[in-house]
């Protein structure tokens, strides 16, 4: 396939370029620096602005499917804005382009713990990454309004961490997965084994899941 991955040299984008390029598919890698990447017979490595949607669709179009692992970074202090701005324009220039599929790599926050109640909104959850989280839910509900794209968004488990590529996990939907009594953790690696899989079989077309170990 052809996909457009945006973010390819991030935290989450660099396993899911690595995982896309290992699966023989055609990676064109929306990001700020492309210098930072190495060269790869499969991999067209463009510079990209999330915010400049005009240009953003024309680097979309032709994609069979774009992959969004887009984050304006935990440091800054409009993250929130920044979030559902970018979303915003991704979402608006993959409809321009005329790629139907947009699956977006989004936060735990939103997942629910009990009914009517997502970790976010609990008393527990990290200050430091309140309004990174609330951008990601708003990009969530984004999705969830547009009646055009065949959108998927991934949210991980509540402690997405550095670690091997195992192709072992659970599957969910709206709900946080726990191992017992702790929230339970995936690897960013097998992050991109199932959103791989995503856009391969598509099983989870305008909805959200999540996974765990």
């Amino acid at each position: 396939m052809k996909i457009a991955l945006i973010g390819a040299t991030g935290y989450t984008g660099t396993p899911l370029l690595q995982e896309a390029l290992g699966r023989g598919h055609q990676v064109t890698a929306l990001v700020r620096h492309p210098q930072k990447l190495n060269a790869h017979p499969q991999l067209n490595a463009v510079q990209a602005d999330v915010h400049d949607s005009a240009t953003l669709a024309q680097q979309l179009r032709g994609h069979d499917a774009v992959i969004s692992a887009f984050n304006p970074g935990w440091g800054i202090a409009d993250i929130r804005e920044q979030f559902v701005a970018g979303s915003r324009s991704i979402i608006a220039a993959s409809k321009q382009a005329g790629v139907k599929r947009l699956l977006v790599v989004g936060g735990a926050g939103s997942l629910y713990i009990a009914p009517g109640v997502q970790l976010i909104d609990t008393p527990e959850f990290p200050a430091e990454y309140k309004e990174g989280a609330e951008g990601a839910r708003q990009a969530l509900n984004l999705l969830r309004e547009d009646p055009e794209l065949e959108w998927t968004f991934l949210s991980p488990a509540a402690l997405l961490v550095p670690g091997p590529r195992t192709g072992k996990f659970r599957l969910g939907r709206n709900e946080l997965l726990m191992n017992g009594e702790e929230p339970g953790s995936i690897s960013v690696a097998d992050l991109a084994v199932a959103m791989l899989d995503e856009v391969e079989q598509p099983q989870h077309v305008r909805q959200r899941f999540t996974l765990a170990y």
